[in-house]
């Protein structure tokens, strides 16, 4: 036993010994050596770059804005608003929209013109036919207001209320020139240029063809699909009749015998004037422009001369120049006024108006007393949206 233990003992005292740490000998002799090489002078091709790029960035906050996001969207989304595109203001020539109606797009198309301006008409008009149709994606507004081309502030209005939908805002310069070129020096010239103006939108607007167009006081609860998909036929205009207004309560009937005995034109209707039928309610309009007559307007500007009128907002030349010339929609499309609860369940175009407003046929400066069924545009008008466009 001592034997093993002499022997690792000896074993243990002949171990080689660690080696000593070796010292750097730079640092004794005083010179430091940097652990990170100095970076590389960049060249000055990159400094310029970098420059202009950050000009860039900077110029790039001066432009205007494409897109804007709607303030009660959850999701925040982008919309964009373009003046060369279906979503912005177009000006007075011919629209170069992204949608046109060629008769293949599948779009329903709604026009209305405004002599007055008044954003909360056209807001109950298209919130209401949104809502009333099976699908709103598919229709497409036309709103022809005054200074049009110019106004953006009302196009940026109406979005933010109709973020998603097809809206488009048109000024009316164009078409009034037509007008005011064709009944120079007729007796119809101080005529309101919306009674014609339906009729010659479509020569100005070529990319309109087959089209509804509906007044700005109408609230439509019917589904506007339902009557783009009604076959006109032969005729390029569809309407629907209001027999509350019968043909002599426009125009006198021996008048008329004694015109129909002495002209010869071809809107003079051959067959005797029936002097009690219904006429046609122009609030709603279904028009097919591929079908309209090109003597369309010269039937009505010759019926204005020959009726000497000159009174603003009588529509007799229109009336005759219509006569057997348009199909009579269902009835279900007449124009009601708003005065009872059935009614209003009960018909698909409902006729209102909004107090105290430019547009009020009271007048702005008056407040009739209204009914409860009177003030049924709020329902498609809250508050915050009356605000907003009553601004």
């Amino acid at each position: 036993m001592s034997s093993s233990y002499q022997s690792s003992r000896s074993s243990a005292t002949h171990r080689r010994a660690a080696p000593p740490p070796i010292v750097n000998n730079t640092a004794s002799s005083g010179s430091v050596q940097q652990d990170v090489d100095p970076a590389p002078t960049p060249r000055p091709i990159f400094q310029f770059l970098g420059f202009g790029f950050i000009l860039f960035l900077v110029f790039l906050q001066f432009l205007p804005a494409t897109h804007f996001r709607h303030p009660s969207d959850p999701l925040r989304t982008w919309t964009p608003f373009d003046d060369s595109t279906a979503f912005g203001a177009t000006s007075d020539g011919n629209s170069s929209s992204a949608a046109k109606n060629n008769g293949e797009d599948g779009m329903v198309h709604v026009v209305s013109w405004m002599d007055c301006l008044d954003l909360r008409l056209l807001a109950v008009l298209a919130n209401s036919t949104l809502l009333s149709s099976r699908y709103p994606h598919l229709v497409f507004f036309h709103f022809f207001i005054p200074k049009g081309n110019e106004d953006k502030v009302s196009f940026f209005k109406l979005k933010v209320l109709f973020p998603h939908s097809n809206l488009e805002i048109h000024g009316q310069e164009e078409v009034k020139e037509i007008i005011a070129t064709a009944i120079s020096g007729t007796q119809f010239a101080g005529s309101s240029f919306v009674e014609v103006a339906p009729f010659i939108i479509p020569s100005v607007h070529q990319s309109l063809t087959k089209f509804i167009y509906i007044s700005p006081n109408i609230l439509m609860k019917g589904k506007v699909e339902d009557l783009i998909g009604t076959a006109l036929s032969n005729y390029a205009i569809g309407a629907a009749e209001d027999c509350s207004r019968k043909l002599d309560m426009f125009v006198n009937s021996n008048v008329l015998d004694a015109i129909q005995r002495s002209a010869s034109k071809p809107w003079v209707s051959e067959t005797p004037y029936v002097k009690n039928t219904c006429t046609p309610d122009l609030s709603v309009l279904l028009i097919d422009s591929t079908k309209l007559d090109g003597d369309f307007v010269d039937a009505f500007l010759w019926w204005s001369k020959v009726l000497n009128l000159n009174e603003s907002g009588k529509n007799s030349a229109i009336v005759l120049a219509l006569y057997n010339k348009y199909l009579k929609l269902s009835n279900s499309w007449s124009v009601t006024l708003a005065t009872s609860s059935e009614m209003i369940n009960n018909t698909r175009v409902i006729r209102y108006d909004i107090p105290n407003s430019v547009c009020s046929q009271f007048g702005s400066g008056a407040t009739p007393q209204m009914s409860g069924n009177g003030n049924i545009w709020k329902h498609y008008l809250s508050p915050m949206s009356d605000q907003i466009l009553g601004s």
